[in-house]
């Protein structure tokens, strides 16, 4: 007699993220910080319910770290930039190298659309944003940046 895999218990995928997973992980983005119990009532959750699905984000890789955010009244005194990046063919990942290693780089990632590369970067002074914008313009590859200041931010998850 063969078994019927209709009539197995279900299995979660530890992955799969439901509703209070995505709230939870909002919370965590908010203050990575918190409690255990702090997130428990919020979430309106036990502390042993929401340390139990921390462990299974973790384990799933879902989350993979932990980390800061610089206070509001750091940061608005920074110059924030997004560098468009154009780069010659075959050349992104030497590029990406080379700028991984420059501190004030905070963000790479690889688009589509007329750039290959947005870089987002934070410096202490417009003359030090100016030399590093020459500096990835400078690298071998590179055929053309593309610079915007950040104004201001409406808002930041």
């Amino acid at each position: 007699m063969t078994k019927d895999p209709t009539r197995e218990p279900a299995r979660r995928d530890p992955a799969a993220l439901d509703e209070t997973d995505h709230l939870l992980i909002a919370k965590l983005r908010e203050n990575a910080r918190a409690s255990v119990s702090e997130l428990g009532r919020v979430l309106e959750l036990s502390r042993t319910t929401v340390q139990s699905r921390i462990k299974r984000l973790e384990r799933a890789k879902v989350i993979t770290g932990y980390s800061i955010r610089v206070a509001e009244s750091h940061e608005k005194n920074q110059i924030h930039a997004y560098l468009m990046i154009t780069v010659g063919p075959k050349r992104a990942a030497g590029v990406g190298a080379e700028i991984k290693r420059m501190a004030a780089v905070r963000l790479l990632q690889s688009v589509s659309g007329p750039f290959d590369l947005i870089a987002l970067a934070v410096t202490p002074s417009v003359r030090e944003m100016d030399d590093l914008i020459d500096a990835i313009g400078n690298l071998e590859g590179v055929e053309r940046t593309t610079s915007s200041v950040v104004l201001s931010t409406k808002f930041d998850r």
